[in-house]
């Protein structure tokens, strides 16, 4: 899950990553959006797919870390956008968004264009910053 935090407060994320991937580096670019003190949304138009597998030491050490950083994922992270341009996998993705959102802390959205997701996000920072949204 490569984390972009060039254009914050929209944090891209991206899922397409290799078998050697430096899951430690994640959690480290992660952290250091938390540590900005301010709020984000999260982006991706890569959701994971059906068969993206983690071990059970890779969910054990993402359990804990969310657990440590709760708060924050809480109070900071205001959602996960998740670009799916197919309305039938935007279905699909519904029922995950409860689970989603009941482990990480925050909610899941969904956009059928990236245009759609920067939209949803610019209204959530605005409501956070005590403004209108668009």
């Amino acid at each position: 899950m490569p984390l972009d935090s060039s254009n914050f407060p929209l944090v891209w994320m991206h899922y397409d990553s290799g078998p050697d991937h430096d899951h430690d580096k994640d959690f480290a670019a992660f952290e250091a959006s938390l540590e900005r003190g301010a709020p984000f949304v999260i982006l991706t138009d890569s959701a994971p797919s059906e068969d993206h597998a983690h071990n059970q030491e890779e969910k054990k050490r993402t359990s804990l870390w969310m657990k440590k950083h709760k708060m924050a994922l809480r109070t900071l992270v205001l959602a996960m956008i998740v670009i799916e341009p197919s309305a039938a996998k935007r279905l699909a993705f519904k029922p995950f968004g409860v689970a989603f959102a009941k482990f990480w802390g925050y909610p899941l959205r969904l956009a059928a264009t990236r245009e759609e997701a920067l939209g949803i996000a610019a209204d959530l920072l605005a409501e956070r910053a005590g403004r209108a949204p668009a």
